[in-house]
């Protein structure tokens, strides 16, 4: 007989529930969140699973990666469906969680979350680590700003070491104020090291990756942007149309469609918040920065006359998403054309 077992997974304990083709509990318990354990557990009680499944979380990916090399049929399951359909439960505990993931894989009404491979979180990872730098250094400033601001001195814009020179000179004139200044103005230039690091070693990652090479090609698409985009969709055959890489990142609109109502809203903003930004950037360079011509950019500059910059910026970013994802499966690099070959009408 079948079985499909459930995992409530915490940081110390897990809570397992297996249950039979008809729903029926056929056994329960709590091990440790380790790996082999869980699988000795499953292997001694339920000898003839079908599916394992456990919610998307901060463990679920190094849990789904053991469970997978010990050759188990685990999945990872998104964790909004899975709180729609436990929140039914009257009594909401760990054993109660197992029990419903459990009943869940029993049914198959789930939603598959793609755990990706360790090499794209590693990336992933640096990326992650950059932008905290980036927003840290930022905050700085803006502190310093704040500061001085109070008292009438304004740095104004000022770019690179432009800003400390500035701020330094202003806050000299204060000695009360230099002593706070100071300290952030040093803490300052302490992370701007840490981001120049980071800087370095992802162009060192996207010198040593040719799909990422290919991806800079793109008008707009720099190294941050081509790594993110690699890592985040990790493997491109997961989508069958490219068109849905745009929804994936959540840069189509929401659609209400019930009765005689039928309307379209903003965005849906889903997916990963990091590409979604990094495509909305690249988007802006595009339209406002580069100056070589394509269909691409004709394409969105008519957009920008006939619905504003902002819009024709989020279904540009749309688009290179799909393009990405194109040249991906393809293995080629962007075609260039040129600005009248770009305006002429189709």
């Amino acid at each position: 007989m079948e079985h499909y077992v459930g995992l409530d997974v915490s940081l110390k304990l897990t809570a397992i529930c297996i249950v039979d083709r008809t729903g029926k509990i056929e056994r329960e318990g709590v091990v440790t969140s380790d790996p082999e354990t869980i699988a000795a557990f499953v292997k001694s009680h339920a000898p003839h699973v079908a599916r394992i499944g456990l919610e998307a979380g901060a463990t679920s990916t190094w849990l789904w990666t053991e469970l997978d090399k010990m050759g188990l049929p685990v999945i990872c399951i998104d964790a909004r469906h899975a709180k729609a359909a436990l929140k039914m439960q009257i009594n909401k505990s760990d054993r109660n969680d197992a029990v419903g993931i459990a009943r869940i894989m029993q049914c198959g009404w789930y939603k598959e979350v793609r755990v990706k491979d360790l090499d794209s979180h590693a990336i992933k990872a640096l990326l992650v680590s950059r932008a905290l730098l980036v927003k840290i250094k930022r905050d700085i400033e803006n502190q310093i700003r704040g500061l001085l601001k109070n008292l009438g001195l304004v740095i104004g814009r000022a770019k690179m070491n432009v800003f400390a020179v500035r701020a330094a000179e202003l806050a000299d004139a204060r000695p009360a104020v230099a002593a706070a200044v100071e300290p952030l103005l040093k803490a300052r230039e302490a992370v701007g090291r840490q981001i120049a690091d980071l800087d370095r070693k992802v162009l060192r990652l996207a010198r040593n990756n040719a799909q990422v090479r290919r991806f800079i090609t793109v008008p707009g698409v720099g190294p941050i942007t081509a790594l993110c985009f690699f890592a985040t969709i990790d493997d491109p055959t997961r989508f069958k149309r490219s068109r849905s890489v745009g929804a994936y990142a959540g840069l189509t609109t929401r659609r209400y469609a019930s009765g005689e109502i039928d309307w379209t809203g903003r965005i849906s903003k889903c997916g990963d918040k990091m590409l979604r930004t990094y495509l909305y950037e690249a988007a802006n360079v595009l339209l406002t920065r580069i100056e070589k011509w394509s269909a691409l950019k004709a394409w969105g500059i008519r957009l920008a006359k006939r619905s504003g910059l902002r819009k024709a910026k989020i279904a540009v970013a749309r688009k290179l998403a799909v393009i990405l994802h194109r040249m991906w499966i393809e293995g080629t690099e962007f075609k260039w054309s040129s600005k009248e070959a770009a305006n002429r009408p189709a």
